[in-house]
């Protein structure tokens, strides 16, 4: 004969029936990670032609958007390629300048965190 205790917290009873209240699951928000502006700086070497075509090939930027952009830097000095988190705004930074070099321009970015 075995004599069982009326115990709610016994381990093999169903949650909802040891229970009165509601049962409700507690949520984590992950956290946005940060981002930051990849920055052209203008120069007098590199050419509208080049940095128009590293915005459409690095950052996916529309014929009209590069126009606009490569034009904003050419005539501010500065302007923003993307806004990405970190290590995609240090990648594309880095993958930018290596085809820079090869094709001997000495365009630089920058990163910059946004406000």
């Amino acid at each position: 004969m075995v004599i069982r205790m009326s115990d709610e917290k016994s381990p093999d009873r169903p949650l909802r029936q040891r229970e009165q209240g509601l049962a409700l699951e507690e949520r984590t928000r992950t956290k946005k990670p940060p981002l930051y502006k990849v920055l052209l700086h203008n120069d007098d070497y590199t050419t509208k032609e080049f940095v128009v075509f590293v915005l459409q090939s690095v950052f996916h930027r529309g014929e009209t958007d590069a126009v606009t952009i490569m034009e904003h830097v050419h005539t501010h000095g500065v302007g923003v390629a993307g806004v990405y988190t970190f290590e995609v705004a240090e990648t594309k930074v880095t993958k930018t300048v290596q085809l820079a070099r090869a094709h001997e321009y000495p365009l630089q970015l920058s990163i910059e965190p946004t406000d």
